[in-house]
């Protein structure tokens, strides 16, 4: 664990969550807007994730992927929302060292498990789009089953070298951190320490878990809207064009705030912009995800009504 004694002899337990603080008349409606983004976000991801299990038509290895990316982001948003909303409503902004690092931990984790998830969701539709005739073969149960799982595991792996090396510094005060969450930057800012080795390991991990997905993912789609744009069917092309060109700018957005965020220096300038680019990532596009790559679907739209009419009037069987 840190070393986190001041110079004083005193320790710090705790650090402080600036967030909002500077907007104090804000406070009741910023309150009221993360609380309905919140649960709207879980119940659109959840109610996902629920279909996805529940109808058999939609066991494939994309609608298997969107459920992954679904639990990904209910997670995702249940590890910083509360405690945002939290603060706002009791203006207690303290959080435990432990409580920071292990928010950390599972933050930090789970937006490298999305960058390689997207990449890897994007690898799907370009071997269905491109590849058709080798589908089937190259993604097998077992191979969608390890993709989804490396990304997991390759997400939290990468995050345990980053939070243990924070639990190593050396923390002698000030302890408030400018930021509504527990992130690297920030913390690494508070420490004693020389932040260069830190900030070394972070620009590698970052290009290892968000740049290289990254332009994996536009390689892709490269590849997809090429080959969209060979179709003969005027219609077809334009509605295969507009599922994949709305994926990926929510792709895109969500890749450059993160990119920006972490690999772009934090001046004072910077250090509010960066603060809103964090809450397009890490509140913003979990919300919008259900509707951009689930909800516009007529495989989704329509186990959805079955569920509906299940819900309604009886059984009736999703097959």
């Amino acid at each position: 664990m840190a070393n986190t004694e001041l110079g004083n002899g005193t320790s710090i337990t705790e650090f402080i969550l600036l967030g909002f603080g500077d907007l104090p008349e804000l406070q009741i409606l910023l309150f009221l807007l993360f609380l309905v983004i919140y649960i709207t976000t879980v119940a659109g991801n959840v109610l996902i994730i629920v279909l996805v299990v529940a109808d058999r038509h939609l066991h494939t290895p994309m609608y298997f992927f969107l459920g992954n990316l679904s639990c990904l982001e209910t997670c995702y948003t249940s590890t910083i929302l509360p405690r945002v909303l939290t603060g706002l409503l009791t203006v207690d902004r303290t959080i435990s060292f432990t409580g920071c690092l292990t928010q950390y931990y599972f933050f930090g984790s789970l937006v490298a498990t999305e960058c390689l998830l997207l990449s890897v969701m994007s690898y799907d539709r370009y071997l269905a789009i491109c590849n058709p005739l080798h589908y089937a073969a190259r993604m097998s149960d077992r191979s969608y089953l390890q993709l989804a799982g490396g990304s997991w595991i390759g997400g939290f792996l990468g995050n345990s070298i980053t939070t243990l090396s924070i639990s190593q510094l050396t923390f002698c005060g000030p302890n408030s951190i400018d930021h509504f969450l527990c992130d690297l930057i920030p913390l690494v800012k508070l420490s004693c320490n020389d932040p260069h080795l830190m900030e070394t390991l972070a620009f590698i991990l970052i290009l290892l878990f968000s740049l290289v997905p990254f332009l994996l993912t536009l390689m892709s789609y490269f590849c997809i809207i090429t080959t969209i744009l060979r179709i003969p069917s005027t219609t077809g092309r334009q509605k295969a064009f507009s599922t994949c060109s709305s994926h990926l700018i929510v792709v895109s957005i969500y890749y450059a705030t993160l990119l920006i965020v972490y690999m772009f220096p934090t001046t004072d300038i910077l250090s509010d912009f960066k603060k809103v680019l964090t809450v397009v990532y890490t509140v913003l596009t979990p919300l919008v995800n259900p509707l951009i790559y689930s909800l516009r679907n007529k495989d989704v739209q329509e186990a959805l009504r079955k569920a509906c009419r299940k819900f309604m009037f009886g059984p009736i069987s999703l097959d």
